[in-house]
């Protein structure tokens, strides 16, 4: 779910080896995803329990709640994983609230505390180049 930057280049690589789905309210965004994508797109609200049932997140193996918005991303995360998804990933910028999120079992990305660690390694030297 999310067709921004982030999750139409990850449907693009996981598109040449598997089945996937995109999941978008904003039509043009499915533009990100260019000719080399070979999955599906659904148009609509993520957070949306027919959009989901449409979509078959329960027979996903993989959900991926990946918008720029934190409580769309954890609550889509929440419905995926009641109507049976396999793995359910959401992105959280907040750092707290990914823990919070992360402790209740939900597993989380977030980019604030990765980029964190990653800039911390870069000028420490730890990271090599």
């Amino acid at each position: 779910m999310g067709c921004g930057r982030v999750g139409a280049r990850v449907a693009v690589r996981l598109c040449a080896e598997h089945d996937v789905t995109v999941l978008d309210w904003n039509p043009a965004s499915f533009e990100r995803l260019g000719p080399e994508y070979t999955g599906e797109t659904i148009l609509g609200n993520g957070i949306d329990v027919d959009i989901l049932k449409r979509a078959d997140v329960a027979s996903a193996n993989v959900f991926l709640a990946l918008t720029d918005g934190d409580n769309r991303n954890l609550m889509a995360a929440q419905i995926a994983r009641s109507l049976g998804s396999g793995r359910v990933v959401a992105r959280v910028y907040d750092p707290t609230r990914s823990g919070i999120f992360s402790e209740m079992g939900l597993i989380t990305f977030s980019p604030t505390i990765n980029g964190a660690k990653r800039l911390f390694s870069m000028v420490t030297n730890e990271g090599g180049r």
